[in-house]
């Protein structure tokens, strides 16, 4: 067992060998690089990453970051490729190679075969005049100095560069496609991120019989019963409550109002909602992002927000709560 001191070298020591393969690739990113680019750019099928063992690791990630920043693409495993999956490859796309040694031999195999349908070839290898790199349309250089592993043998500064290179290649081509935030977020939408950038307003606040609300001549004992009833602590005061018209808000009354109004008050029942209401309130519109509403919650340190339209009718009611279970927090 090594002492503690000794891990701690050992442990930076892998750092500092895959930072310097990752610096090295600097110089790598050249006309090659913008020319593999430009095939991905004006590719109308998909990028179908291959690789075998560590490298096909590699390849799965590449694909997937290519997918989820506005580039379709897939991982095929090349020995399932020579074995039926191959039919996964049209004309309209491009293989992206990924073999250290340029030599795998499930990986060589394939060469005919995607020579024969026209497909474009990238690769990613550490040596240039390898099978693959020598048969590809654009090569690009990942080679490194050494491997972490003390053998040189495990696959570890390799496979981080390849892993670079692809991030590379993907952020790239984000940024030349115009790729934005919310494009992002249609690719995620089962991530916190996609739901902030998707859900707006009007897909979690309440709506109809679930509104807390009364009339401008309600007593303050009636207006206590329904925010009870409703549970939101809260209801909001309109100029009319009808299934056939639009409810103008008047103003809004909450739990917290509540306890200034016993302060202040010592006979509740001869009060009407419009003498304790707070009347131009903060309200928000459906359109926007449950995660804006949830600022202005935090902003002004309050739990439900009125949804009104242009004409300040009132469209529903957001709470807290809402934003909660729908993950935005």
């Amino acid at each position: 067992m090594l002492e503690p001191n000794e891990l701690i070298a050992a442990g930076q020591l892998v750092v500092d060998i895959e930072a310097a393969a990752i610096a090295k690739l600097k110089k790598h990113i050249n006309n090659d690089f913008v020319d593999a680019c430009r095939y991905f750019l004006s590719c109308d099928g998909r990028i179908i990453a291959i690789g075998m063992g560590k490298s096909g690791h590699v390849a799965k990630k590449i694909a997937a970051t290519f997918a989820s920043t506005g580039t379709p693409s897939f991982f095929v495993h090349p020995a399932e490729a020579n074995h039926g999956d191959l039919g996964m490859l049209t004309r309209r796309d491009v293989v992206l190679a990924i073999s250290y040694s340029g030599e795998t031999q499930e990986v060589i195999t394939l060469l005919p075969l995607i020579k024969r349908l026209g497909i474009p070839l990238i690769s990613l290898t550490g040596c240039p005049t390898s099978t693959l790199a020598k048969a590809s349309s654009i090569h690009l250089d990942v080679s490194i100095e050494q491997e972490a592993c003390p053998f040189n043998l495990a696959p570890t500064a390799s496979t981080t560069a390849a892993l670079a290179m692809g991030d590379a290649i993907a952020i790239t081509l984000l940024k030349s496609r115009g790729f934005t935030a919310e494009d992002f977020a249609f690719s995620h939408p089962g991530g916190s991120l996609g739901r902030r950038l998707l859900i707006r307003v009007s897909d979690v606040m309440r709506t109809g019989d679930q509104i807390p609300c009364v009339t401008a001549d309600t007593s303050l004992t009636e207006a206590l019963v329904e925010m009870t009833q409703k549970s939101l602590g809260v209801t909001l005061i309109v100029a009319n409550i009808s299934s056939h018209e639009p409810m103008s808000l008047v103003g809004i009354y909450t739990d917290g109002d509540l306890r200034r109004t016993l302060d202040k008050y010592e006979n509740l029942r001869q009060l009407k909602i419009t003498d304790v209401m707070t009347a131009n309130c903060r309200s928000i519109t459906s359109d926007i992002l449950a995660a804006e509403s949830l600022k202005t919650m935090e902003t002004y340190k309050i739990t439900s927000l009125p949804v009104v339209n242009a004409a300040n009718e009132v469209q529903g009611i957001l709470h807290l709560h809402d934003i909660i279970q729908a993950g935005i927090v």
